[in-house]
């Protein structure tokens, strides 16, 4: 998709999106796409303990809560390079909505091993997201690369969060919600260094606002 999207019409890149949004709702890990980096692992070394089944059941939750994440991500992506104007900054968005689908395979793999699901409303947070995307990037390339900077800020904190409350003995997930951290920090930097403008104040407010809904209910349902 990311390819095919500098050349088509906008009608054309618009299903595009919409096609993403039905593998990234519904189909097996393998068909989501990413750039193809292997899941990260913990060091080698002692395998680590199995968990008990309340501390399976939390990192499955707080996994869970990634996964939908990563949905909102690649889609906040794919919708601000829908409309972005420069090429460059297009194809920025692209390259990092590829890593963020390999985040989404490595939180859909953790899931599958933990014997739990996605979120079932990860459909509501995808179109959701696109939309959002959407609206950033018609107020301007500038705006937009803002607005990743702000976002993954905001994720970067998430994920702290998660990495402190997940059981000790989950090294799987500690690998890979490390790995998505510093991916994520890389984003921001990067959008910054190409011209990201400052977002104000009350519009973070209700990034925060929208984020904390979201991680509530996808850590249930």
């Amino acid at each position: 998709m990311a390819d095919t999207l500098r050349t088509l019409t906008p009608l054309d890149r618009l299903l595009s999106v919409i096609d993403q949004g039905l593998r990234t709702s519904w189909a097996e890990p393998s068909a989501i796409g990413g750039s193809g980096r292997p899941t990260p692992a913990p060091p080698p070394g002692d395998p680590a303990p199995a968990l008990e089944p309340d501390e399976a059941r939390r990192a499955a939750g707080l996994m869970r809560v990634n996964h939908a994440g990563e949905v909102a991500a690649q889609a906040l992506y794919h919708g601000q390079a829908l409309v972005a104007r420069e090429p460059e900054v297009r194809e920025f968005l692209l390259d990092a909505a590829r890593e963020e689908g390999d985040h989404l395979i490595w939180c859909a793999e953790r899931l599958a091993a933990l014997h739990s699901r996605p979120s079932v409303l990860n459909p509501l947070w995808y179109g959701g997201a696109v939309a959002i995307g959407a609206l950033a990037g018609l107020a301007g390339d500038r705006v937009s690369l803002g607005f990743i900077s702000e976002t993954e800020r905001q994720v970067e904190g998430h994920l702290d969060e998660h990495l402190a409350r997940l059981p000790a003995k989950d090294l799987a997930s500690r690998a890979i919600l490390e790995q998505m951290k510093a991916d994520e920090v890389r984003h921001g930097a990067n959008a910054l260094e190409r011209g990201g403008a400052a977002l104000p104040s009350p519009v973070a407010a209700l990034m925060r606002l929208t984020s904390k809904l979201m991680t509530r209910s996808a850590y249930w349902i």
